[in-house]
């Protein structure tokens, strides 16, 4: 039986095994119940396999190579989800109020599965793989701390990686497309908390009090000039802020308001420009309005970089597996942040795209939305996609 005949009569199993871990949602590092559901598969095939990584939830698994082994490939996969409460109506929903896989870890997870389940049957495997199925992408670096356990460097199994690959499901593309672009594919994501302090007082007297709601709106409307004036016009940096607290009244100046969100960008030098001049325009408004700033920030995850090499072993895969007209160059990068970042700072690494979007469906639900759905259609396509990565001689 070829790879591609194992992969296929192994389809209605994937899809049945990503709708359950879609039933059953958990947050990150709360991941117990999907770790064990990929445990005990594992298990099924015999494969060597590591558990309690990262915290307690990470796995890694190792295949070795049949024959001289040339390299090693590493494979990962995410599997937490988001706390956000589905509204899809689908029979395999959520069953826990407030969770649910919103971003497609259900399916990134099935798919190395089945890569892992099609590839212990191959006889003719030139490279060591390993099958990194991480927690806590949403925010909780699962994938820093996977690396931080030694699963490139050899610590755990084989030796150390010589090209690391990732995949992200895309619902604004048609099924099946697959995207990717050299150098940065998704930016590096810092978050921010601040406090401004000022003194209350009530509405009629406001020049007895140091109003921290006006503080906050000049801070909020100078940080977007640092894109417009700070930043060169051809590059990348957007501040957001997302939250704002402060005040229960409506005649009552507070005493502090509390501001949070994220500043993205592509560019080391901008991304430490964009850091200082946060902290002079937060602290100098914020004294300039007779308040104090007490600022939290948080340096959150790296640029998503890929390596031009293997971004070029993606791009020879698919055009011999799929095709030229499903490989497609992302044309810009995407302001969104992933923490596969984390290991593209330990071996070359290429992260890509695969189109999700069902015929017909002009409007398809964005991820991290409450309608969200990953296709299951796309799964033996991304399983082989995979596989044939894997399988790809390292030279």
């Amino acid at each position: 039986m070829s790879l591609r005949q194992r992969i296929d009569q192994d389809a209605d199993f994937l899809a049945a095994f990503r709708q359950d871990l879609h039933q059953h949602p958990e947050l990150m590092y709360e991941e117990h119940r999907t770790s064990e559901q990929v445990r005990k598969t594992l298990e099924q095939t015999g494969i060597q396999f590591k558990a309690g990584l990262a915290g307690g939830t990470g796995i890694l698994a190792y295949l070795p190579a049949s024959g001289e082994k040339v390299g090693t490939v590493a494979l990962r996969a995410d599997m937490d989800a988001l706390p956000i409460h589905e509204e899809t109506g689908l029979p395999y929903a959520s069953q826990t109020p407030g969770k649910m896989h919103a971003c497609g870890h259900d399916g990134h997870t099935a798919i190395l599965l089945g890569a892992l389940r099609a590839l212990v049957s191959e006889e003719n495997r030139p490279n060591d793989i390993l099958f990194m199925f991480q927690p806590a992408e949403e925010g909780g670096a699962g994938g820093e701390r996977m690396c931080q356990d030694g699963v490139l460097n050899g610590t755990i199994f084989g030796e150390p990686v010589d090209y690391v690959f990732g995949l992200h499901g895309w619902p604004a593309e048609d099924v099946g497309q697959f995207f990717i672009r050299n150098g940065p594919m998704l930016a590096a994501t810092d978050e921010f908390r601040v406090t401004i302090h000022g003194q209350g007082g009530h509405a009629a007297t406001p020049h007895l009090a140091n109003d921290p709601v006006v503080a906050s709106a000049q801070v909020i409307t100078a940080l977007q000039s640092v894109a417009s004036r700070n930043a060169d016009p051809l590059d990348s940096i957007v501040f957001t802020v997302g939250a704002i607290n402060g005040g229960a009244a409506h005649n009552v100046i507070p005493e502090a308001v509390s501001l949070k969100g994220t500043m993205r960008t592509l560019l080391p030098e901008t991304r430490e420009m964009g850091k200082k001049r946060f902290y002079e325009i937060v602290e100098g408004i914020s004294l300039a309005m007779g308040c104090k700033a007490e600022i939290d920030w948080h340096d959150g995850y790296p640029v998503t970089f890929n390596d031009s090499v293997a971004a070029d072993r993606f791009r020879d895969m698919a055009r011999k597996q799929f095709g030229d007209d499903r490989l497609h160059e992302l044309e810009v990068p995407i302001m969104g942040g992933e923490d596969f970042s984390y290991y593209g700072l330990h071996a070359p690494a290429a992260f890509y795209f695969v189109g999700l979007r069902r015929e017909g469906d002009e409007n398809p639900a964005n991820v991290h939305t409450p309608r969200f759905d990953f296709n299951d259609a796309v799964i033996p396509d991304c399983v082989e996609a995979m596989c044939r990565l894997a399988l790809d001689p390292v030279k």
